[in-house]
């Protein structure tokens, strides 16, 4: 196993350029830059409740729309965390968490499996939190999971507030992320009887 679980990844597209890197042992602590401020909060959400270190400058067509930045960022971040896991050995594999916040509650289950899925089962009052279209959120997930390899289910079981539900999404996938990759120090070597994730 790799004493060093960390990936820098550049994406370049007509659309946008994205530079990341991330370190999966790390401590919260982040440096958010896309030009989309509520999905810059989002982001930095996720680096605090992962544990994971995580820089992203990106600069896209958002007078456009954010759709290109938002996809491409989660393109970017599901290949560092490919990336950074490297052969996987020793990890949990699982995890899950149910999230409150406020008067929304999300349940999320991740396999770290190398057999992306996406099951996002997550109905919103409205699309909008601020200027933020808050429909991108299914866009970033599908992203993220098909990129680094997850089996990821999120399933909002009750909420108003879109902006609460939105946060409750990424904090969930968060804290059920960082389980999942933590180290068991009982797993000697890759957690499944295939021999390979």
């Amino acid at each position: 196993m790799s004493s060093s679980r960390t990936a820098s990844v550049t994406r370049a597209t007509s659309e946008s350029r994205v530079e990341l890197s991330l370190d999966l042992d790390g401590t919260g602590a982040s440096t958010i830059d896309t030009g989309v401020p509520f999905y810059d909060h989002m982001l930095t959400a996720f680096a605090k409740h992962s544990l994971t270190d995580l820089t992203v400058r990106a600069e896209g067509d958002v007078e456009i729309d954010a759709h290109h930045t938002v996809e491409d960022v989660g393109i970017a971040l599901g290949q560092a965390l490919r990336n950074a896991l490297g052969s996987a050995e020793g990890i949990r594999r699982f995890g899950a968490c149910v999230l409150p916040m406020a008067e929304s509650k999300v349940e999320v289950a991740v396999d770290v499996s190398n057999r992306p899925y996406l099951v996002y089962r997550v109905e919103l009052a409205n699309d909008r939190v601020g200027d933020f279209d808050a429909t991108l959120t299914e866009d970033f997930m599908y992203a993220f999971s098909q990129n680094a390899g997850l089996d990821l289910h999120i399933d909002k079981r009750y909420g108003r507030s879109p902006h609460h539900v939105v946060e409750a999404v990424f904090k969930g996938v968060a804290r059920a992320l960082r389980e999942a990759v933590s180290i068991d120090p009982r797993e000697s070597g890759l957690p499944t009887v295939k021999g390979a994730l």
